[in-house]
């Protein structure tokens, strides 16, 4: 399997539409400026569909999920069994992101990219596995170059499924027990840290335990690194197949013009992992939540970008970015349906 399809650029965004929708948020009923932010996700969104009445009311989320082998390492909470657990959970219906998906009007799929799990009869689960969990980056490379091929076609494949539906945005989430390792890992080898410096609890360890999984990251940092010589080599070596189809679908929907909104701290180590490869990519992208995993911050700054709101989460699942969604269309909504001062009969600000 080729990855040669990561080569091809991003859409450009429309330069025409994004000074014309600047121009139209100056004529609006209100003090320019004073709806802040809105005002700037607004702008992008016009430019981005190509319209001054920009819309998201199709929504589409993909949670892949994945099994890792650093996990045998003790780096987790909760046991590698409960990778499959949630899967099914996903399935029927009982997970957080299943239920903030429901209320939200958008659609919801499973991509079960790498679990040990037998998932295949569970409904609404696609079966897309680059292989049963990848190995322990501790000991050996997490995965072959194959297998992160087609990790990365498996995120992919989900954004031509949104495609396939109209959809207007896309949101990616994440299961997998001991995958705030995996990030940690990425996070460290893309920004030149210590896992020291990015490590936190995931799924609720102690500060013992984090500090006991900040050193078996560095010994794995270590281990591989000579090898760490380019984005894909770092995702191959230490990420996971879950973080590699994030990266691969965020890639993706550049280059098919579908603006992506990012969830927390491990969808945002793929979100880097996915501009360190094609950086035309950060043009598509918006920020859900502030994580409240340590590292998110050293992320953001690398990603030069700003959550959305910061409400303590670190579920993951794409649960941050779904909560997050609501301000997305209101700003959207904002933007097309305000009126301007000569619409409304309205006198504008004075030159004085």
């Amino acid at each position: 399997m080729t990855m040669q399809w990561l080569e091809t650029p991003a859409q450009p965004i429309d330069q025409t539409i994004l000074a014309a929708a600047l121009a139209r948020q100056g004529q609006l009923t209100k003090p320019p400026g004073s709806l802040g932010c809105l005002e700037q996700i607004a702008v992008r969104l016009a430019a981005m569909q190509g319209t001054q009445q920009p819309s998201l009311e199709r929504v589409h989320i993909t949670v892949f999920a994945a099994d890792h082998g650093i996990a045998e390492e003790g780096v987790s909470a909760f046991p590698q069994a409960v990778t499959g657990q949630m899967i099914a959970n996903f399935a029927h219906g009982g997970a957080a992101i299943s239920v903030l998906a429901r209320n939200l009007g958008a659609s919801l799929e499973v991509v079960d990219v790498g679990s040990k799990a037998d998932s295949a009869a569970l409904p609404g689960v696609i079966v897309s596995k680059a292989g049963e969990g990848t190995a322990n980056f501790r000991r050996q490379p997490a995965m072959s170059k194959e297998q992160l091929a087609s990790a990365l076609q498996a995120g992919r494949g989900a954004v031509a499924r949104a495609l396939q539906g109209n959809a207007q945005l896309f949101i990616g989430g994440e299961m997998g027990i001991a995958n705030t390792s995996a990030a940690t890992a990425v996070a460290c080898a893309l920004l030149g840290k210590s896992a020291s410096e990015i490590a936190g609890p995931g799924t609720g360890l102690d500060a013992n335990g984090v500090s006991r999984k900040a050193q078996i990251i560095d010994a794995a940092l270590a281990l591989h690194g000579s090898a760490l010589t380019s984005p894909l080599e770092i995702l191959r070596h230490v990420g996971g197949f879950e973080i590699a189809a994030l990266a691969g679908a965020y890639i993706a929907s550049a280059q098919a013009g579908l603006p992506a909104l990012v969830d927390g701290f491990i969808a945002s180590s793929a979100a880097l992992l996915a501009l360190r490869i094609r950086p035309d990519t950060a043009d598509w992208l918006f920020f859900g939540h502030a994580s409240a995993e340590p590292g998110y911050v050293h992320l953001m700054q690398a990603l030069n970008a700003r959550p959305l709101i910061n409400l303590d989460l670190r579920l993951g699942e794409g649960s941050g970015a779904a909560v997050a969604l609501p301000i997305l269309r209101l700003a959207a909504a904002l933007h097309g349906q305000m009126a301007t001062f000569a619409e409304a009969g309205v006198a504008g600000k004075n030159g004085g």
